[in-house]
């Protein structure tokens, strides 16, 4: 196998895409490719030292002229510089903006001094449904796009929006996010479970980051209506701007002492360990890692039938899914799935199945393959 060089762009946050781009790229390197990440800060899930990867500070100096920094050219001539040093052979951007038009601008640069470097974009949910559909990005959007030498998309859905929302002209292929399930197979603590639920109340839990298209006021009333029928906690990871809001819905209900605010936790594999069920009322979502996550632990899913949801949950038999909103459909199923012990173990059964078909090393060869058709062009 010939080793490649690739430069990967991403967002080095906790969300989805900049998880799925570090762990491909640590799996990529883990193989012998020569893996160069190119952000803004060190990526959260990059701690410590791993062979094969670099790791690239985009810096961007204040200048009073400025009224924003203009991180977008700066990256753009930080990746000129990174593809002329290391000789990269190709470029794997994560999310839209800005790191597919700065990648076609260090393109065009680059082609002007006689380098020529590909770049593939991948396209991972918001840069799409959210930020695409702003009209002030959406001719960027469209160009970086079509420009890009391959674009894939994390699930059929998104696919099909992407396609809806923007005249692409560019083949989208499909190569779906990916999970480790070996790092979800830990023993549960039973002492964190004991302290949450110390007279074997059934754990509910939910990871998200807060924001409106979560519909985590659907999670609050959704249990106020499940704990009229069975005994049970509910476990909340993350924080963001509909955090308080659900702190007072849930003095509302009067269900504050079954309600845990976790706050941001850097892995939450522990409390999907302890978890009898997960909780995704999303509005909207590309794909459903965090449902993904959930299955790998074991843990069935009570979610919206929404996006990319519906591929990687199959109702009734990994979780139940429910219409947007429908918040007494949601605690209605779960009801049912916690209250019957034969179909949760065989739910909690099907869903490690369904995990493990989209284990990580499953889907990086489908990555390989079109870096290498991408070359062979």
């Amino acid at each position: 196998m010939t080793s490649i060089k690739i430069g990967i762009l991403l967002y080095p946050t906790f969300g989805g895409s900049g998880v799925v781009a570090t762990e491909l790229g640590k799996a990529l390197a883990k193989q012998g490719h020569e893996v160069h990440f190119i952000t803004y800060s060190r990526p959260f899930k990059l701690g410590g030292f791993y062979e094969n990867i670099y790791y690239h500070e985009v810096r961007v100096s204040e200048y009073p002229l400025f009224e924003y920094a203009p991180y977008e050219l700066v990256l753009s001539s930080k990746i000129v510089d990174i593809v002329k040093y290391y000789k990269l052979d190709l470029l794997h951007v994560h999310y839209a903006i800005p790191h597919a038009s700065a990648a076609y601008m260090a393109k065009q640069i680059l082609l002007d001094q006689g380098i020529k470097i590909p770049y593939i974009t991948t396209l991972h949910g918001t840069d799409i449904t959210l930020v695409g559909k702003d009209a002030s990005f959406e001719p960027v959007i469209t160009f970086a796009i079509n420009q890009s030498d391959a674009v894939t998309t994390v699930s059929q859905s998104l696919k099909d929006d992407t396609l809806g929302h923007f005249k692409i002209k560019k083949e989208i292929e499909v190569i779906p996010n990916f999970i480790g399930t070996q790092d979800y197979a830990i023993e549960v603590d039973e002492g964190l479970k004991k302290r949450y639920s110390p007279n074997g109340e059934k754990i509910i839990s939910h990871v998200s980051n807060f924001r409106k298209v979560k519909r985590i006021p659907d999670i609050i009333d959704a249990f106020a209506l499940m704990l009229k029928s069975i005994s049970g906690k509910l476990l909340l990871v993350g924080d963001g701007p509909l955090r308080h809001k659900a702190e007072e819905m849930c003095k509302e209900h009067g269900i504050c002492d079954h309600v845990y605010f976790l706050g941001k936790l850097k892995s939450a594999k522990e409390v999907l360990a302890i978890s009898d069920l997960f909780m995704l009322p999303s509005e909207s979502e590309s794909f459903g890692l965090a449902a993904l996550e959930a299955m790998a632990a074991g843990v069935p899913v009570i979610s919206t039938n929404t996006g990319g949801v519906p591929e990687v949950v199959e109702h009734n038999k990994e979780g139940f899914l429910s219409q947007v909103g429908d918040v007494t459909d949601m605690a209605n199923n779960a009801i049912k799935l916690l209250s019957d012990a034969e179909m949760h173990d065989s739910f909690k059964k099907n869903a490690l199945l369904k995990a493990k078909r989209y284990e990580l090393k499953e889907i990086v060869p489908l990555y390989l393959d079109l870096y290498n058709r991408t070359l062979s062009e």
